[in-house]
């Protein structure tokens, strides 16, 4: 009987493997494929209300309780997201911008 234990390590350890990962399959035209597979349908939903929150955040146009109720999320959804938002550069937050709205 060996008393040698192997030290099992998973090959995707932090968020930059997962970005490669995504990357390479976006190189590929298979990122669709990726990440619909990794994620569940309610997982999908939850990043489609992110990408919402931060929109509508950075519009600036409405309030959170207003973004809360359209978008069916609830007001504590919509602080992590304003948070989050809060953390970042001003030149990260336009670079968002810019990438949200150009994909409409």
């Amino acid at each position: 009987m060996s008393t040698i234990k192997e030290t099992l390590v998973p090959e995707f350890s932090d968020w930059q493997h997962l970005m490669k990962l995504v990357k390479n399959a976006a190189e590929k035209d298979q990122h669709e494929m990726l990440l619909t597979m990794m994620m569940t349908a309610d997982e999908r939903d939850a990043l489609v209300a992110r990408v919402n929150i931060f929109n509508e955040l950075l519009k600036g146009e409405i309030s959170q309780r207003q973004i809360s109720q359209m978008l069916g999320v609830g007001v504590a959804t919509i602080t992590r997201g304003s948070n989050e938002l809060k953390s970042r550069s001003e030149e990260e937050k336009q670079t968002l911008l810019e990438l949200l709205s150009a994909n409409k």
